[in-house]
């Protein structure tokens, strides 16, 4: 007994501990990783996994694991109406099982995804502000079965963590939003200045179409840019789900080229794939990883030079797939690689070449980084540029034994 009360003191001070620590990180992916540590550690559990609700959409999907390949895990969708976690988000109330197999609510798919078999598994709703954020679960007890203390613990650990998480995404949110708003005041003082000139009696004919012209550029920038923040804010918030398949990733370089080369012959562009014959499947969100590609080949298209060309060149090991996107175009100052990837972010010497929102690239690192990859870029001013993806291969799952 006093053996229980010690280890159960150790509990709720190594959880006031954790507190602290959720209290303090704005940072969701750092936040959702201390979380399922946390809930493995204080209930003695081989592994944790937190799933995220969009009520919008009326999703569910798991986000992060331990002890599973995230790359494998993230972004798998599961049922709200045949699956545990779903019967928690719908009714808000606890699960503790000593046998997940047993119920019937259990759903599989997701076991044999990952290989990994659960057993013992307890489950409770994340909700703050009567809004439900997502659901913990911790599965396989190491010694015994989850038990009373087990779940009193990890429900106050989940009051905390529901809170922590949504502070988070509107942290995200607000310095998203601010750094938005303050990209719109010079586009709407640009119309803005353009229509009171359209007022203007004195405008010539030709004056006012010029004027039009640069209002509808404009506009189309400002959607351009409304629909990139979108995007940005969903994957920034752990929002967006990767819905992973097995696909010819050669044929997909082909398909990116095809789709560009109406706009590489506007400048008599040059556009080339160069893959080996035996690429192999790759294993990703095929339209997420397509939005990257589109990405890089439209700015190698933009910032080229006439009579230019791009290469699409893919290549693999035997753990990673390599994409690169070569062009013969300007080059980047050194001085501004560093910051290619922050949000909103242009090259000074290319404002003038081409129109753009500045959140291409970061949509790019995201989905990247969403992925398990990273992205990289090699610049020479006058001579090109090249930006390189790298993605991991899809590791067979080994099932726990």
């Amino acid at each position: 007994m006093a053996e229980i009360k010690t280890q159960t003191l150790g509990n709720y001070l190594r959880l006031i501990e954790i507190s602290r620590d959720l209290a303090s990180t704005l940072d969701l992916d750092i936040l959702l990783d201390d979380i399922i540590g946390a809930a493995a550690d204080i209930t003695h559990a081989e592994a944790a996994s937190i799933l995220l609700y969009d009520d919008m959409a009326r999703q569910l999907y798991f986000q992060v694991a331990t002890n599973i390949d995230e790359p494998t895990m993230r972004g798998i969708i599961v049922p709200l109406d045949s699956s545990i976690a779903g019967w928690i988000v719908t009714n808000r109330q606890s699960v503790r099982l000593e046998d997940a197999h047993e119920d019937a609510r259990f759903f599989n798919n997701v076991e044999q995804t990952v290989g990994y078999s659960t057993k013992s598994l307890l489950g409770l709703p994340l909700i703050t502000k009567n809004k439900v954020v997502g659901v913990l679960e911790v599965i396989n007890k190491k010694k015994g079965k989850f038990t009373d203390s087990d779940e009193s613990i990890l429900a106050v650990l989940g009051a905390q963590a529901a809170i922590a998480i949504e502070n988070a995404r509107l942290f995200q949110q607000s310095d998203l939003i601010q750094e938005f708003v303050h990209e719109l005041r010079t586009p709407l003082a640009s119309l803005g200045a353009a229509t009171y000139l359209l007022l203007r009696p004195e405008m010539s004919r030709e004056q006012r179409d010029q004027i039009v012209n640069n209002i509808h550029n404009e506009t189309l920038r400002l959607n351009s840019l409304a629909s990139s923040f979108l995007d940005l804010a969903r994957l920034e918030s752990g929002r967006v789900q990767f819905r992973k398949t097995r696909f010819s990733a050669a044929d997909l370089l082909y398909e990116t080229r095809d789709a560009m080369m109406g706009k590489a012959q506007e400048t008599n562009i040059q556009v080339r794939v160069d893959a080996p014959n035996d690429m192999p499947l790759m294993e990703a969100d095929r339209d997420k990883i397509k939005q990257v590609l589109l990405n890089l080949v439209s700015n190698a298209i933009k910032y080229n030079r006439p009579n230019g060309s791009v290469i699409i060149a893919g290549n693999y090991t035997d753990t990673e797939f390599s994409i690169g996107v070569q062009d013969t175009g300007l080059g980047i100052p050194d001085e501004s690689i560093p910051r290619l990837f922050q949000k909103f972010y242009r090259v000074r010497e290319h404002e003038n070449k081409a129109a753009g929102t500045g959140l291409g690239l970061s949509i790019c690192k995201q989905i990247v980084q969403g992925h398990n990859g990273r992205i990289e870029v090699k610049s020479k001013v006058g001579v090109g540029t090249t930006f390189s993806v790298y993605l991991p291969r899809a590791q067979k799952p080994q099932p726990h034994e």
